[in-house]
């Protein structure tokens, strides 16, 4: 699949205090996975259902390329990355599974 694009999402819980990096290239199935907290795991315990940033990588290397980076980001780092896309943390997820 030479068209197929990656995405790098943020995820956090109710009250913002959490956030969970990761990347996927099926973002509708494995997104409302997560948001359902139907993954046991991190997500689950730590109840990360709320999908406040993601950016399109056009390649599977460039995807963990930048899930990489932005893991290592600080969290003040990452949440000005959230607030430039999304400065009312509000769950971005029906964009996704339109």
């Amino acid at each position: 699949m030479a068209n197929e694009n990656y995405y790098v999402y943020m995820l956090t819980n109710r009250n913002n205090k959490t956030i969970y990096v990761d990347m996927i290239n099926d973002r509708a199935i494995q997104t409302f996975a997560h948001t359902s907290s139907l993954i046991e795991g991190f997500t689950q315990q730590q109840k990360v259902n709320k999908l406040i940033y993601y950016e399109v990588a056009g390649d599977i290397s460039s995807a963990i390329e930048r899930e990489k980076e932005i893991r290592n980001l600080k969290r003040n780092e990452k949440n000005k990355l959230v607030e430039k896309m999304n400065p009312g943390w509000n769950d971005l997820i029906h964009q996704l599974i339109k």
